[in-house]
């Protein structure tokens, strides 16, 4: 029912930012809990933050106070902002809409990566 396109990843130095974008499609965009996950080679996905319908957000304690997450309604598409990146964070991330149904169902997108170096 949705389908999700990120963008924004690239190479940034340690201490960088990044913002990335994901932009959702053919469904109701302001019904969905949208989340952002990563994933580096060798591990499992893991959350990096989520956003739910009403606005409240949840973040992984490893990038709690450098990373925000955010949603445009208006524009289907959610955010994350990262700022103060770490080698740690380099991974593929990938966007999630997960739709408050019974039980519940994720899209995911196909990725945008990150590479924090210098």
């Amino acid at each position: 029912q949705v389908q999700l396109v990120e963008s924004g990843g690239g190479l940034v130095q340690p201490g960088g930012s990044l913002r990335l974008s994901c932009a959702a499609s053919g469904s109701i965009f302001s019904f969905y809990h949208m989340g952002w996950y990563r994933q580096s080679p060798g591990k499992q996905r893991e959350l990096v933050a989520t956003i739910l319908s009403g606005g409240s957000t949840n973040y992984a304690d490893s990038v709690k106070g450098r990373f925000t997450i955010s949603r445009d309604n208006a524009k289907n598409t959610v955010y994350l902002q990262m700022n103060s990146l770490k080698p740690e964070d380099t991974a593929l991330y990938y966007c999630n809409a997960r739709a408050p149904a019974a039980p519940p169902a994720d899209y995911w997108g196909q990725g945008t990566q990150v590479t924090v170096s210098s």
